[in-house]
């Protein structure tokens, strides 16, 4: 625990844990943007077109070597 001789400290302490709260907050909004924008189902398309393309590719690939 930190010994406070000043009234000074207490408040400068007081500010910077205000600003890294602050800070903290508005990294939390933007981390649920990204959350929220993975989730809109567009996103899930891609997605699955994007694997389904590639294992259709494989399949292809599969059938032309036998």
């Amino acid at each position: 625990m930190k010994d406070y001789t000043t009234f000074e400290e207490i408040e400068y302490d007081l500010k910077r844990l205000k600003l890294e709260r602050q800070i903290a907050y508005e990294e939390l909004k933007g981390i649920k943007g990204d959350i929220k924008e993975d989730l809109k189902p567009i996103h899930w398309m891609q997605t699955a077109l994007k694997y389904v393309g590639k294992y259709g590719s494989y399949v292809l690939i599969k059938k032309i070597v036998k």
